[in-house]
């Protein structure tokens, strides 16, 4: 490794095959694609990565070169707090924030939380994910993983009452929660909803598309709705009090953890419940959003569990635990 004054940038593409298949709303897919950012500097790395997603209009390829091309401006003195402004939300800029933090850390012999000022995270039930399948094969899924104490059930729309009951029975003892990534329609949302509420699921997010959403304000909840697709940062807060009950900070959408902790703090100060969740991705995606989980609810990290394999020096996981980040894999 080659030692400069001089913030140097590296980044790249990498592939991580998923054990079996990982099948929402939108479609299924077998391994994850995560682009890595490191920032070298006075012999030092910092690392980050991220998940383009579709869904967002992101490529693995844009965000590669979108990372690539702040390579003079870092050279030229950008720090952490002026990326905020110099590149706009999303999975590229989650990289190259989280890249900076973790190579900050190193630099000032601090963990990333105490270098943040942030409380020091503990250990927390992740939950685990169900894919979206006909009602035999998530009760199938389900019950190999009934052990568990907190299940999240991807749901998709027509036969979700069907398919949320078999999981029920499946697991009897766990704490669900319900992700429909935007496939209800406000003609099934209020029998869907009452269907969760009749298995005592604990939330559900997501359930219509994303600037479809105002039924949710018209109608009585029977239970907590979080909001998924709907909220990026802190700027799309606010007009969704009288819709959502929580919010989901995912890392990919904030555009890092710098803007991840300043929305969980206005969330919170705004009455939202908060999930911190992730993309399918390796433990060095998750190491940052660790830092969000002493403000969180329900912590959704649970990547790496999903996946055929995870990078070296990844999370502790027990079960359903995660650890924090030892500082050879981040902060």
């Amino acid at each position: 490794m080659t030692s400069s004054k001089v913030p140097v940038l590296a980044a790249r593409i990498e592939r991580f095959p998923i054990a079996g298949s990982f099948t929402i709303s939108r479609g299924a897919k077998t391994e994850a694609v995560t682009v890595v950012a490191e920032v070298s500097q006075n012999g030092l790395i910092g690392r980050g990565e991220c998940v383009p997603y579709p869904r967002y209009g992101e490529t693995p390829e844009a965000t590669l070169a979108a990372i690539q091309a702040m390579q003079a401006a870092l050279a030229g003195g950008l720090t952490r707090q002026a990326l905020q402004a110099a590149m706009p939300p999303g999975a590229a800029r989650n990289a190259l924030d989280c890249a900076l933090i973790d190579l900050e850390a190193r630099a000032s012999g601090l963990r990333a939380w105490n270098l943040l000022d942030r409380p020091v995270p503990g250990e927390r039930t992740t939950a685990y994910t169900i894919s979206l399948g006909t009602p035999g094969a998530m009760a199938a899924a389900t019950a190999r993983a009934a052990h568990r104490p907190l299940l999240k059930i991807k749901l998709g729309g027509d036969g979700d009452p069907e398919r949320i009951a078999a999981v029920r029975k499946a697991a009897s003892e766990s704490e669900l929660i319900v992700d429909a990534n935007e496939a209800w329609t406000e003609a099934n949302l209020e029998a869907n909803l009452a269907a969760c509420a009749a298995v005592g699921v604990t939330l559900v997010e997501q359930p219509l598309p994303a600037g479809k959403d105002d039924a949710l304000a018209r109608i009585k909840r029977p239970l907590a709705v979080c909001a998924d697709e709907s909220v990026h940062d802190r700027n799309s807060l606010a007009p969704l009090r009288a819709r959502y009950d929580a919010v989901n900070i995912k890392l990919d959408k904030t555009g890092g953890l710098t803007e991840a902790l300043a929305m969980a703090d206005a969330a919170q100060a705004l009455g939202f419940e908060i999930m911190i969740g992730c993309m399918v991705a390796t433990s060095l995606s998750m190491a940052p959003a660790m830092l969000v989980t002493p403000q969180a609810r329900f912590v959704d990290l649970d990547g790496p569990l999903l996946l055929a394999r995870d990078r070296d020096h990844g999370l502790r996981y027990d079960e359903s635990l995660v650890y924090p980040p030892d500082a050879s894999l981040w902060g």
